[in-house]
């Protein structure tokens, strides 16, 4: 009796081992189609770095960008990519072409996390002011780039005088929500796409303070407060994260495609960390506040900019992991500003911040490495001792994270982007100017040569002396 229980518990074990391994329905293999959705690029760069040759920098004193110096140091650039960084006995591959720069300096190209170049361009007038959409407070569908005028003379500038490889463009600081940023390699291009830096993640443009309860609530709308401000913001942050959660059940689950809003949109690429946020904000409590906000909500500040008293509350900047872009020296010059000090920079550096200089200025851009010095020489004065190779940080590594490109360039390491700067000086100095420079290992501009002068069409197109007009 007990065998004929076991043969039939075998004989049942074995029929659903039967049933288990029978082949699926076609209906369950098939792949599951995923629910139809909108394109997150739907202006994709269409960069092509110039062609470039083998290069070798020797002799030089080399910053590196991420705070390293090498003496005699020696950079080998092919194949648009940094090949080597050393010392003397560095390996030169066979044909190079060999650059002597004894007495001379190489740093990676600087870094603006904040322009408006293209956006304001030169010559600086009406026609040409579209950095700002002040139909409201809450602008976030609106796209910097699609204000970029690349023929702008001030992207040269930038580069021959200022040694500026890449550049974030954002709109102004007119709006709470402003619209997206974007980061563009420094060349010349026909398209505000063929400068697109490849892969760059998007950025929103927030501002906090004087700006936007100036501009709106002067207009009986708005936000005509700081309590305002933040109150408006929280409100938008709410209705984003509503929007992320019916998108994100509709590509998850199908059904209903939700209704489409441009200014969501970008919301909800920055709720799912895929937009960085670059925040104007002057005052220390406005950006305490922020922070606080971004919690939550659950988003990050990659930057604050112009952050006049971050010297104030940089041990909570360091602790939330935020950047302060800053100038060296601007202040007073309206109410948020007038708590501004010369050593703001190194104060923040020196709490173990991640510390950036930027220009918000078209002037400003062929200097950062003189404002650099600037709050160098500020920090010293009050006894704080910072290398110079560490200070380079400010202008390379630190603005490459902040925008997220951290990985492709801001430093001389071997397989990032060859975006280098070959100095006459020290690159400290008020009498030093870029020699060469070299973006994605194409030399762009050589000092003694006249044809590797870039110019824009807007330039050329201008009549010159001796011109018939």
């Amino acid at each position: 009796m007990k065998l004929s229980y076991a043969a039939a518990a075998a004989v049942a074990l074995l029929a659903g081992c039967a049933q288990t391994d029978a082949p699926r329905t076609a209906s369950a293999q098939a792949p599951r189609t995923p629910p139809r959705t909108y394109s997150r690029d739907p202006f994709p760069s269409t960069y092509k770095a110039y062609p470039g040759t083998v290069t070798a920098i020797t002799g030089a004193t080399v910053f590196d960008g991420e705070g390293g110096r090498i003496d005699n140091g020696t950079v080998v650039l092919a194949d648009g990519l940094v090949q080597a960084v050393g010392g003397a006995d560095t390996a030169i591959p066979e044909g190079a072409t060999r650059i002597d720069a004894a007495g001379k300096w190489v740093t990676p190209g600087i870094i603006d996390i904040h322009s408006h170049l293209g956006d304001y361009p030169s010559p600086s007038v009406e026609a040409h002011q579209d950095g700002n959409e002040v139909t409201g407070p809450v602008r976030p569908e609106v796209w910097a780039e699609h204000s970029v005028w690349p023929h702008d003379p001030g992207f040269s500038r930038a580069l021959v005088n200022g040694g500026v490889t890449s550049l974030h463009i954002l709109p102004g600081s007119a709006n709470l929500f402003g619209g997206r940023g974007v980061t563009l390699k420094n060349v010349p291009g026909r398209t505000m796409q063929q400068m697109k830096f490849p892969g760059a993640p998007y950025s929103l443009k927030m501002a906090c303070g004087e700006n936007p309860k100036r501009v709106y609530g002067g207009r009986n709308q708005m936000p005509g407060s700081r309590m305002a401000n933040i109150a408006l913001m929280r409100q938008t942050w709410a209705r984003g994260a509503e929007y992320k959660r019916k998108w994100d059940a509709y590509e998850r689950n199908g059904g209903e495609m939700p209704g489409r809003d441009l200014a969501m949109d970008t919301l909800r690429g920055v709720l799912a960390g895929e937009i960085t946020v670059q925040n104007h904000c002057y005052r220390a409590d406005e950006m305490a506040n922020i922070m606080d906000m971004a919690k939550e909500f659950g988003y990050k500040v990659a930057a604050f900019h112009h952050a006049v008293e971050s010297y104030k509350i940089a041990d909570l900047l360091k602790a939330n992991g935020v950047c302060s872009a800053m100038w060296a020296d601007w202040y007073g010059f309206k109410m948020e500003a007038y708590d501004g000090i010369q050593e703001n920079i190194p104060l923040v550096h020196n709490a173990g911040a991640c510390t950036i200089v930027h220009s918000d200025d078209a002037n400003g851009i062929q200097r950062l490495y003189q404002e650099a010095a600037k709050a160098l020489a500020n920090g010293r004065r009050m006894g704080i001792r910072i290398s110079d190779e560490v200070a380079w940080t400010w202008l390379g590594i630190n603005p490459a994270k902040a925008l997220g490109i951290g990985d492709r360039t801001g430093s001389l390491r071997a397989g990032k982007m060859a975006d280098v700067v070959l100095w006459n000086g020290h690159p400290f100095s008020v009498y030093t100017r870029p020699e060469r420079i070299w973006v994605d290992g194409a030399l762009m501009y050589d000092s003694a040569d006249p044809r590797r002068r870039p110019v824009s069409d807007f330039e050329l197109g201008q009549p010159g002396e001796g011109d018939v007009k």
